[in-house]
């Protein structure tokens, strides 16, 4: 039997996902430090605005997904051992639900503080400050930093979602729609900050309530997520907006095969590969090692995230697979 179909638990990636892998590790650093000069700017402004402060601590919770993924990736490629025979990959998904506690909690606790400012009923005020010589109402600066500050996430954002689908990275997945939905913060807390100068002072209230609310679906969309892959539920898309279509072409190419009469699988997703038990049934009620040698091998073909594959011979396949008829 060859050395490849012994080896299990990937930790070097194909040329085209390496090449994703390193432009992704540079896009969450560009990340890091953008949000250093955001945060920076945000709290020199801050003042007393509710939207601001939620604004700030969201900058603040942005920090979280770009860590995760970097140390993630960095655990990832350790190699399996007797302790971690299925390698490190599950690294990953700790990383999602790291980010995805620390933002369901912080947001759940900006929407206690903002809820209770509105039922409360308190007037914010905006003063002046000096600037060149001129006497400048505050609000102009924190509208001024969050219209700018709103682009580059959004435009980093959209960059990551292509590596996240490459990769099928669900960290990286968890920033970049987070970044894309940055812009939604920036005009909340413009209108929140608006609405003080304007005199109506509940818009204030009602914008740190909203970005707070934002924070909390994320963190509670991503928990979801993040809890169902590490309890081992089907494997889907990077987005898990439906199940991984790869199961069904591994099934596919194990149909195919002259000694299959039906084939079936089930597969986990471990990070970045899957774990696929493969179970089949032959024709005859037998098989060699070479077929089943020639089978792994066909199936580690079809896509770089099969990798850590076992072909199972059965008499028939289990409740828990479909089947799939050879020829």
């Amino acid at each position: 039997m060859s050395a490849r179909a012994v080896t299990f638990g990937r930790t070097e990636l194909p040329a085209a996902q390496a090449e994703a892998l390193r432009r992704a590790k540079r896009l969450e650093w560009v990340s890091i430090g953008v949000l250093v000069v955001t945060a920076t700017l945000v709290l020199l402004v801050l003042g007393n605005s509710q939207a601001m402060r939620a604004a700030w601590f969201e900058d603040l919770l942005s920090f979280i997904p770009p860590i995760a993924f970097l140390v993630a990736v960095r655990t990832v490629r350790r190699r399996p051992s007797p302790r971690h025979p299925y390698g490190h990959h599950r690294s990953v998904a700790v990383g999602h639900v790291v980010a995805a506690v620390a933002l369901a909690g912080m947001g759940t606790f900006l929407v206690v503080e903002s809820g209770l400012s509105l039922l409360k009923a308190e007037h914010p005020t905006i003063g002046t400050v000096a600037l060149f010589g001129h006497s400048v109402w505050l609000g102009w600066l924190m509208i001024a930093v969050m219209a700018v500050t709103g682009v580059p996430p959004v435009i980093l954002g959209r960059m990551k979602m292509r590596l996240a689908r490459e990769l099928h990275d669900k960290v990286l997945y968890a920033d970049a729609d987070m970044n894309k939905a940055d812009w939604m913060t920036s005009l909340g807390t413009i209108v929140g900050v608006s609405g003080i100068g304007l005199g109506v002072w509940w818009l204030d209230a009602a914008a740190a309530l909203f970005i707070a609310g934002s924070i909390v679906h994320d963190g509670v969309r991503n928990l979801v997520a993040a809890i169902t892959d590490l309890m081992d539920a089907r494997a889907t898309t990077f987005d898990d907006r439906m199940p991984h279509p790869l199961v069904d072409r591994v099934d596919s190419v194990l149909a195919d095969l002259d000694w299959v009469r039906e084939a079936g699988s089930r597969a986990r997703d471990e990070g970045h590969v899957f774990h696929i038990e493969a179970f089949v049934v032959p024709r005859g009620g037998t098989v060699s090692l070479a077929q089943l040698d020639e089978a792994r091998e066909a199936c580690v073909a079809v896509d770089w995230k099969v990798e850590d594959i076992v072909i199972v011979p059965v008499p028939e396949l289990p409740d828990v697979v479909t089947a799939h008829r050879g020829k």
